[in-house]
Order: C-alpha cells, then structure tokens, then sequence
C-alpha cells in the first residue's frame, strides 16, 4: 500500500484484520503528520461512517461532536434567495486527518503490518510489485499519479473549477439549536460550507471557501501569513456569506499549521497503472477518482473506495491481473463513484432552472430538503430526479403530494424496512433489442404448481412500459458481493449495463426455442428464474408483474440482503 491518506490506512488496516501481510508506505510518520498542515475538511457521512465502524476504526478514535443538521441557502444573481434546514438521519462527523490518519497508522503497526516512512518513487514501486502479490497505489506524489492514463471520457474538466480556501478555527459562535453543517451558495461567485469538527488542539470549526476562477472569491494568492489568512476570511464572509461573518468575529486559527489554499483539477483515471518494467498497479481513490470539494464528499469517497477493495482483494483467489484490477475499480465505479462524480461536476456549473426550482421547494417542503439532505450521504439518490427538468418535476409532484398521504411515507418506508429482504435485479428486452432493467427487493413465490413469482414495479419507474409490452422477464438474485450492481440498476438516465457481465444465451438453462425469451441474465448471481409474464396487477403506486417460471438456475452462494435501508449479509444463526 504506497499512501497512508484515509483510504490506504483504512484498507490496510481491513487487510490486515481479514489474515493479509501489509506494507503500508507513507511519506510522513505519525508524528510528522500530527505536527503538519491541515488537509482536508473530511466530513464522514452515514454511509462512510458505517464501513469505518464495522472495521473498528470508530473505537481508535477520539469522541468528536457530531453534525446533527444541514442548512443550505443559496443566492441568485437577480438578488432572489432561499434556504432551508434539515436534520440528518445520523450525525456526520469531521476528525482531522492529523488526529485520524496517526490512530490508524499505530492500530497498522499493532496488527503486524510494516510501515515505512518515506516518499515512495516510481523506482520503489517497481522494488515492492518485485516484493509483493499486489501493489495499491493511493498517493500521486513522486511522479505516481503519471502511471495512470487520464479517463477523457469522466474528465470534462482539464483545469480547476473552484480555487479553495480551509481554515481551521476556535471560538466560533455555535449554532443554537445543535451543531450543523451550514452549506451557502452565490451562484456564479461560489460557496462557503462549515462544519464542526475534532483538531489536535480540541474541538474546532472548519471553514471551506470555494470560489469561481477569477471572480471575486479567487482572493488569495497575496495571502503570505496565518494572519493574512483569518483577516482575508473575515472580509469574504462579511462581503459574501455574511451569516457567517458574525460567527467569527472573535474566532482564531486552532494552531499554525490551521490554513490551506490551493485549487485542484478534477479527474478521473484509469486504475491500471503501468510501471516502467511492465508491471501493473492498482490505483486507489484519489488517484483515480479525484473530485472538487465543493460537495463534501473527499472522505466518504476515499473509504468507500476502501471498503469496495477490501471486499475484492479479501475474496479473490488468484491473480491480480489486470482484468482483476479493472473489475474491482469498475465495481466501485459503477456502485459509488460515478455517482459522486457527476453530482460533484454538475455543481461546479452555473446553477440551472431546475436545479433553482427544486432548491426553491426545499424551502417549503421537508420531503424535498430531506432527499437533498440524503444526497450528501449517498449521492446516488440524486440521479433519479438532479439531472433532468422533467425528472425533477415529476419528483417534486410526487413529494408535495406525499405530503397530505395518510402516514409519514419516510417513517412508513423506514418500518416496512424491518422486514429483511433479498436483493434482486430484474430485467427484460424490448421488441427492438433494447435491455432495460431495475432493481427489485419486491420479488416473492407465489406459488410451485404452477410456478408463479411476482414483482412490483412502481409506476414512476421510466423502465416500466418496457416491461408492460414484453412477454418475458428474468429475476436475477444478486450475490453478497453484487451491491454495486444493486445500486447501478436502481438509478436512471445511465446505460445500467455498461461493464456489466452477462451469461450467455445459449449458456442460459433451458432458453426454450421461442427467439422472444431472451431477457438478459446477470452473472454471478445465486439464482435467475426466466418467467413468461402472465398477469399484470394495477396496485396504487405500483404495478404488480407475475410470471410464470419457464427455466431456472440456482448455483447458490451468499445471497445479498436488504435491512433497514442497507445492505446486509446473510448468516447462520448461532443458536442453531
């Protein structure tokens, strides 16, 4: 492991557990890194905090304050505004790197890992691919990150969008009703989001500003002192984001390593990298997947990167070639990055009209303010109504007219949620070859004799009609390690197969001879039924589609589980 950021320690650190033999390289020791500049705001949504929490990293660390809301406001050109307030499913939290990355660095060296203390160059990554089964790269310093190819196609951006300022403080003003992270937008000038936070000197207050190339917030580099540095702060937020002005008028940095500036070009890169001798490196986070952070999503990325790795690595028996490589990044690509990437992308651009619209309707209708509240945990769910004008209609349609249902739809959602599920994918072909598919945990046996399953598609569903008009649909139960697959087949407005590996037709257990039962089947899954519709229900939101089973295949396996709103594994109970 070259890089001991966030993402490296946390995958070493999971390796390690799991029985692996780890080298974790780091160009600073822990000392070194506690008495350094601040590098990040890293504030750790639910999502992110779970994985840290099941790997025991939350116990190696120091109780912080937990971010129990979100407030958003954002200021349009034509002087018009608005804003609203949140709270969040779970706290978020913000640990300084500088207290976080020397826990995990000791808890490295105490499960038996080997650290080394240096700046890693091209010449000793090629020394340790000699030395080890599997080299990850997670740092672009020394000349790393040119080992990997630019991915043209996920990088639109070929200079900064934002130029950012961080600062950390103490005797901030707090919130009065609980710690929240407080996110401000001038749409064409930039943002400013604040957070509380743990430092190595105590609790602090953590400032981002970002501001558009050029415009007026692109204000620091005369900036020479810590004290230039506060006294620039104060004189942005008293011109642009004036609610904060108020709350640092008597703050000061938290120590002298407390400011950063800089800017940074989003990009996306290929995960192989290729080493002067031939041999291949795997690419981890940052270096393959590195976005602006405007949205707050540099540390949920980073371990989430972490955790999909851990899962590939810990499971895989064999090489680790290039097409492991490449399978084990397109997993976190297609379950969590491609998300946060375009999410990140669409809002370094100048705000569009329905984007205003449905920040607007937070203002005045919870259910809206919850999903983008939602987002920063899981951006994924943005893609179902941010990007298209006719999406976010007919989802705030749908959220306002939730408002007057019988139950809270979300506490409803939630209790339903208790009853444990499989996760399924669900797909068919159209007339013209077209495949559509979508993610159902709906799926159950209705009966043996004859063979009849069922689903539930909801009818907002654009996949829908496809289903409606074909006369055949296959479920495909996915595998305890086909999450991504879950979460790519569940979004809309993407090409829902694209990398995806299929069985082939004529692999298929007995396709029939009719040409027009050909629904795609997944592979890896424990079990795919190919069923001929046979009755379709009209069922409030929903359609319910049964079918007849006309072939089957179970090769077993751990099966994905759905609880609560996450994803589960299955396991033997203990008293049996």
């Amino acid at each position: 492991m070259v890089g001991a950021g966030p993402a490296g320690t946390t995958l070493a650190l999971g390796l390690l557990q799991r029985g692996c033999q780890v080298t974790l390289v780091t160009d600073r020791s822990a000392e070194q890194i506690r008495d350094g500049h601040v590098m990040s705001s890293q504030i750790t949504f639910e999502s992110a905090l779970e994985v840290e929490t099941a790997l025991g990293i939350t116990d190696l660390l120091p109780r912080a304050t937990g971010v129990q809301r979100l407030t958003f406001d954002c200021a349009w050109r034509d002087g018009s505004s608005a804003a609203f307030t949140c709270a969040l499913p779970l706290p978020a939290y913000s640990i300084d790197q500088r207290v976080k990355v020397p826990a995990l660095l000791e808890a490295v060296e105490r499960l038996g890992g080997r650290l080394v203390v240096g700046s890693a160059t091209v010449d000793d990554v090629e020394r340790l691919a000699d030395e080890h089964d599997l080299v990850v790269v997670s740092t672009g310093r020394g000349g790393l990150a040119a080992l990997f190819e630019t991915d043209a196609t996920h990088s639109p951006y070929s200079h900064p969008q934002r130029v950012a300022a961080l600062t950390y403080l103490r005797g901030v003003r707090a919130d009065p009703d609980a710690p929240t992270m407080r996110y401000h937008c001038v749409d064409g000038v930039g943002e400013c989001y604040t957070s509380p936070g743990l430092t190595v000197a105590g609790p602090c207050d953590i400032y981002v500003v970002e501001g558009v190339p050029g415009g007026p917030l692109d204000c620091w580099d005369d900036v020479a002192s810590n004290e230039e540095h506060l006294d620039r702060l104060r004189t942005v937020l008293a011109e642009h984001f004036p609610a904060e002005a108020d709350r640092v008028c008597e703050a000061r940095l938290t120590d002298d390593h407390a400011a950063l500036r800089g800017a940074i070009t989003p990009v996306v890169r290929r995960p192989v990298g290729v080493l002067p001798s031939g041999r291949q490196v795997l690419g981890l986070a940052d270096v393959v997947v590195l976005n602006d952070p405007v949205t707050s999503q540099g540390s949920n990325t980073a371990i989430k990167c972490a955790s999909f790795y851990l899962e590939s690595i810990s499971g895989h028996d064999g090489a680790f070639d290039a097409t492991w490589m490449q399978r084990t990044f397109d997993n976190f690509w297609r379950g969590w990055a491609q998300w946060v990437t375009e999410w990140t992308n669409s809002w370094l651009q100048p705000m569009s009209a329905h984007h205003r619209l449905a920040i607007e309707a937070a203002a005045d209708h919870p259910g809206v303010a919850a999903r983008f509240v939602a987002g920063f945990d899981d951006p994924r769910l943005f893609s179902q109504w941010w990007f298209d004008p006719a999406a976010t209609e007919r989802f705030l349609d749908d959220e306002v007219a939730a408002e007057t249902a019988r139950f809270d739809l979300r506490a409803l959602r939630g209790a339903l949620g208790q009853y444990a599920t499989g996760v399924t994918v669900v797909t068919t072909e159209d007339e013209a070859g077209r495949r559509w598919a979508m993610t159902a945990n709906s799926f159950t046996s209705v009966s043996l004799n004859p063979p009849l399953v069922l689903w539930a598609a909801a009818k907002s569903s654009p996949s829908l009609p496809a289903f409606r008009e074909a006369t055949h649909f296959a479920v495909n139960v996915l595998a305890h390690d086909q999450h991504h697959l879950s979460r790519q087949f569940s979004a809309s407005g993407t090409d829902k197969f694209d990398g995806v590996a299929l069985v082939p037709r004529d692999q298929v257990a007995n396709p029939g001879s009719d040409d027009s039962r050909h629904p795609p089947i997944l592979a890896g899954t424990v079990a795919h039924f190919v069923c001929r519709t046979t009755q379709q229900v009209e069922a409030g939101d929903h359609v319910l589609l049964i079918g007849e089973i006309e072939s089957y295949d179970a090769p077993g396996g751990d099966p994905l589980v759905f609880h609560s709103g996450s994803y589960r594994l299955a396991a033997k109970h203990p008293d049996l």
